[in-house]
């Protein structure tokens, strides 16, 4: 993980200083997060490790699934990580591309899992808390997980708060067996 993560730094890296420099990082977010899931699919990595296509018609492939979403800096990237043999080093990049991109605009994804439906006055203030201890932005993904009993666990970046019942059992239940 580490040595695909290495490898993929510099190309996340001069994706995001183009899009920075042309004011596109969310249209490179996009093309990035589409081409990590073509890179993702199942169906398609036995493609992309096949000795019989050339690096030129893996990247063919790519750029004809990715069709009008490509403009043509994002065709050349795709060229230029065939070339390479880079394809499947797409998730990571996409990942790597983010986290730039996120600290650029100073932002943060957050993720908070509750047992039941969560309104939208409570996610607002969910946004507010997190946005006056992080100090920035905040993107906010809600799902739903039955098994934490009731309450919520609410994750960004290394802070993770964790109110749910099933969390507060285990805390319990560690301090009893000591």
């Amino acid at each position: 993980m580490a040595e695909t993560l290495t490898i993929a730094r510099p190309y996340a890296q001069a994706a995001f200083l183009f899009a920075n420099s042309r004011q596109a990082l969310g249209a490179w977010s996009e093309m990035l997060e589409l081409l990590a899931a073509i890179a993702a699919d199942p169906a398609l990595s036995s493609l992309i490790d096949s000795p019989r296509l050339t690096e030129a018609q893996r990247a063919d492939l790519f750029i004809d699934i990715g069709g009008e979403h490509l403009d043509d800096k994002g065709r050349n990237f795709i060229r230029l990580l065939a070339e390479n043999r880079r394809l499947k080093l797409l998730p990571e990049i996409a990942a790597l591309y983010e986290i730039q991109r996120r600290e650029a605009e100073k932002t943060v994804r957050a993720e908070l899992v509750s047992a039941f439906p969560v309104s939208d006055a409570h996610k607002a203030s969910v946004i507010e808390v997190l946005k006056k201890r992080l100090g920035r932005e905040i993107e906010l993904d809600c799902s739903i997980d039955s098994g934490l009993l009731g309450g919520a666990i609410i994750r960004a970046g290394d802070l993770v708060i964790d109110g749910s019942v099933r969390g507060k059992l285990e805390r319990l239940g560690g301090t009893l067996n000591y």
